[in-house]
């Protein structure tokens, strides 16, 4: 991993580039940054730079035998760990990284900016909890304990510390606390308030921003060949994360007919036309529960981003086009007497559709509430 294959994050680069060529590296850093920001590549394209043989000032060689390595992920001083559990292959008790360092590479060749439920489904476990179990940190220690076979330093790579059971959280305090060798340890959050307070103390904090929205359309553009207009929005709307950014360009078509489903029940509540809010009823019974979830979340983002065009901050708004022409209408009655009990609704609805209850009633519900609200 380069880091020109990093989307966006420049003042980032410069800052961990610096701190290799005025050799200022230190020993534990945590890079804290939202689902999508590109944290994990960070760390990777820092951790081939700091081994490269023949590094420039804005980049790894790419060609040294450690670099070609990388490129693998198969370095013998570059170390992962990251949160498992057992599956149907692996059924003893307390598995670690190890038992799925394959799996975990080809994700990582496949898609550095993963995320867990990614991963979990990658491995086999979308219906389980991960954790960096106890086990874990004897692999730890162990390979900790071996010298360096080809660089200077052992790289240790810990993706969601957060997810650690305590006795690998502690156990880990120890190691950074009286480093073994030449270790470095790089550890991923996207929940630095789930950390222990002991090992935040004993981090160097990198906070990571979203990336910029020039940035990930440019990567969107070398991607998809897709009208502009589309990669636009989907980078407006992606709220700085690259995999929210590629699932609409993904459910674009959902998308599509989200907005319409949304247009619509608002119109009707607002006509109070209860013959069509109870085809509308109907429609939404008829879609299947993952999709009811994805429209509720939807419904979920456009009354919050109405409620903020209707107070003045539009530069916080996330539309596309065809909803920032609706928007401007319709912001008008999504005001501080009913958006927080709109929204309310609406997460209500979800949370009952994610419990299997009876579709029908929940939309109907909803529907009539927000007859009320509307106004």
């Amino acid at each position: 991993m380069f880091f020109r294959d990093v989307i966006g994050q420049e003042e980032i680069k410069k800052r961990l580039i610096q701190t290799v060529r005025e050799n200022r590296i230190s020993h534990a850093q945590l890079f804290s940054g939202p689902e999508g920001s590109g944290s994990l590549a960070l760390a990777i394209a820092y951790a081939q730079y700091i081994s490269c043989e023949d590094k420039t000032e804005e980049d790894s060689c790419g060609e040294c035998p450690s670099c070609n390595k990388y490129k693998k992920y198969i370095h013998p001083d570059l170390h992962f760990v990251f949160p498992v559990n057992t599956t149907e292959k692996v059924k003893k008790d307390g598995p670690v990284s190890d038992d799925f360092i394959f799996k975990w590479r080809e994700m990582l060749l496949n898609n550095p900016y993963a995320t867990l439920f990614q991963w979990y489904e990658r491995i086999g476990i979308e219906n389980k909890q991960g954790i960096i179990n106890r086990n874990e940190s004897a692999e730890i220690v162990r390979k900790l304990n071996l010298k360096s076979f080809e660089s200077e330093h052992k790289v240790m790579i810990i993706w969601l510390p957060e997810k650690m059971h305590p006795t690998a959280a502690n156990k880990l305090l120890k190691i950074i606390e009286e480093p073994l060798g030449s270790t470095i340890f790089l550890l991923i959050t996207e929940s630095p308030e789930q950390i222990i307070p002991t090992i935040l103390s004993r981090t160097q904090i990198l906070k990571i921003p979203g990336i910029d929205e020039g940035s990930l359309l440019e990567a969107l553009k070398k991607q998809f060949q897709l009208p502009e207009e589309e990669l636009k929005n989907a980078a407006r709307l992606a709220e700085g994360s690259y995999n929210k950014a590629i699932e609409y360009i993904q459910r674009s078509d959902e998308t599509e007919l989200n907005f319409e489903r949304f247009a619509k029940i608002m119109r009707m509540t607002y006509a109070r036309d209860f013959t069509g809010i109870f085809d509308w009823v109907e429609e939404m019974a008829s879609t299947g529960r993952e999709k009811q979830k994805n429209f509720l979340i939807y419904a979920l983002r456009l009354v919050r981003e109405n409620y903020l065009m209707n107070i003045g901050n539009k530069g916080l708004i996330r539309l596309s086009e065809k909803e920032k022409e609706f928007s401007e209408k319709f912001c008008a009655f999504i005001q501080h007497k009913n958006a927080p009990q709109m929204a309310e609704e609406f997460n209500k609805a979800c949370i009952h559709i994610e419990a299997n209850a009876y579709d029908r009633i929940i939309f109907l519900d909803l529907a009539l509430k927000l007859v009320k609200l509307i106004r």
